[in-house]
């Protein structure tokens, strides 16, 4: 079961994918999200990168739908949601070729590295609006090489989809969580 925490920084990405905020996610909402991530530069320039990235969204609703919405009503709740994130730690590998596809949408200019700037364009593509990150960045490029590396990148996702652990930094990957700061 979801522990408060995963509750606390799934709720604003939740909120965030929930277009009509009717409390919900439904199909057409990972849909405007996959328009959304349509805008970036990257995914706009290559037709094979756009399609990546709308099959990875509509995938993940799928998956959603199939695995989680038990009344079959096309509608996933914060609690449908949870409970899916409660099955990832037994899907690391789709969870990862997750964040591949995002890396690859993210890096703005194909250099095989996400800069501060390009992680905070992820961070408010996510939120569908600007994000104040403060030190999140800070915290995530704990080589303080300026940059994520793919590697870095995967490592941060798998922890934010996956992790209880409020001290892991990939649990900030996508923002602030409300009431949890790094150590």
């Amino acid at each position: 079961m979801a522990s408060e925490f995963q509750r606390t920084k799934l709720q604003d990405m939740f909120n965030a994918f929930d277009v009509n905020g009717d409390g919900c996610l439904e199909e057409e909402d990972f849909a405007a999200l996959a328009s959304r991530w349509g805008r970036l530069p990257r995914v706009r320039a290559d037709g094979e990168l756009a399609a990546r990235v709308e099959e990875v969204l509509l995938g993940w609703w799928q998956h959603l739908s199939q695995t989680v919405d038990t009344d079959n009503d096309g509608r996933i709740d914060m609690d449908d949601l949870l409970a899916m994130v409660d099955r990832l730690p037994t899907m690391q590998d789709a969870v990862a070729a997750t964040a591949d596809t995002v890396f690859d949408a993210v890096d703005e200019n194909g250099d095989g590295r996400i800069s501060r700037n390009e992680h905070q364009r992820l961070i408010d593509l996510w939120h569908g609006q600007g994000i104040t990150t403060g030190d999140v960045f800070d915290r995530l490029d704990q080589d303080a090489d300026g940059h994520l590396s793919r590697s870095e990148f995967a490592a941060l996702w798998i922890q934010f989809w996956i992790s209880d652990d409020p001290d892991e930094p990939g649990n900030y990957v996508c923002g602030p969580v409300a009431g949890h700061s790094l150590r």
